[in-house]
């Protein structure tokens, strides 16, 4: 069972909320009323007396109760349905978490549905206890207020997904690899811009739909109010197309560094796998059972050492000179 609340707003101002959805109908027979009811943890039982009350259509219903929808809009005979995402980042994994919102948008009432992780419309309600004069507009400042918050939401997501890839960039150049716990989590934040350019693209494309077609959700004195959230959300989607980007390019530098820094430790086992080699040379040439210059003379034991050394000095400032040690 879901919770349902419904507020009554009377020229735009909020007159009355927590009425029974039967008393929906009742409140709209006056023309200055708009009513919003608003629905969290929907189920077909909490949406089927609102069908009854307000004509909902029956595909709009059940997509309304089937989650996994993508942002849209579908437009039928007596309402509007659109849907959207409210999204948020998991701080400990950074992994995006959603919420889907579904609206039902006739032409006094908004009925949404919305999944209980949508986060709050507290700060939509001061909204429109602001601006009164856009409320008594239509349902359309409603929808805005609602999507407005939505797309803040992106926003807050996008900055902290951007520091925290600052902060991977700088321990990628630090010059120590990045830990497997670190790279989990830099894998999650790849994940979560993905997932969210897919979640505004199509609604973009929905709110373009809004704006460049006639429609009564959309009003001349809410046009300008609809145009900023629609750049807000091309400013999202094209911060998501960076940030993509961004993630590419960490990975390949990180790529290339991993290689750099395999190659230098490779430059210096070599280096000193040469110097050793040097004395099991020497050593190995005078220990043969074959007579030599200074064979069991003093001597014979300093011209080994000392070629020992020379060769294993000359050696290791060749590949300090080439920085290889």
């Amino acid at each position: 069972m879901g919770d349902v609340r419904t507020h009554a707003f009377r020229k735009g101002v909020l007159e009355d909320e927590g009425f029974p959805v039967a008393e929906v109908t009742d409140r709209l027979a006056r023309p200055d009323v708009l009513v919003w009811v608003d629905v969290v943890d929907a189920g077909p039982d909490d949406l089927r007396p609102l069908a009854a009350e307000l004509g909902l259509h029956d595909l709009a219903v059940e997509d309304a109760v089937e989650p996994h929808q993508r942002p849209k809009v579908d437009r039928y005979p007596t309402h509007l349905f659109v849907t959207w995402k409210v999204v948020d980042l998991d701080p400990d994994r950074r992994r995006l978490v959603t919420a889907e919102v579904d609206a039902f948008v006739g032409d006094r009432w908004v009925v949404t549905a919305r999944e209980p992780g949508a986060g709050s419309t507290e700060a939509a309600l001061r909204g429109w206890s602001a601006r009164p004069e856009l409320v008594a507009l239509g349902p359309g400042a409603l929808v805005h207020g609602l999507l407005d918050q939505a797309v803040d939401g992106y926003m807050d997501v996008l900055d902290r997904i951007e520091d925290a890839l600052d902060d991977v960039a700088d321990e990628i150049f630090s010059g120590r690899p990045l830990p497997p716990d670190r790279q989990r989590e830099w894998f999650d934040m790849r994940r979560a811009v993905t997932r969210l350019h897919r979640l505004v693209l199509p609604l973009r494309e929905a709110l373009s739909t809004l704006l460049h077609r006639e429609h009564e959700l959309v009003q001349p004195a809410l046009l300008p109010y609809w145009q900023d959230l629609y750049d807000h959300v091309v400013t999202v989607t094209e911060a998501t197309d960076g940030l993509r980007d961004l993630c590419a390019s960490l990975s390949d530098a990180d790529l290339s560094l991993r290689d750099y820094r395999q190659n230098q430790v490779m430059k210096t086992v070599s280096s000193w796998a040469a110097i050793i080699a040097v004395p099991t040379l020497v050593t190995g040439v005078y220990g043969m059972n074959v007579p030599f210059p200074g064979e069991g003379e003093v001597h014979g034991v300093v011209t080994a050492l000392a070629l020992i050394v020379a060769a294993s000095v000359g050696l290791y400032v060749l590949f300090r000179r080439r920085g290889w040690l």
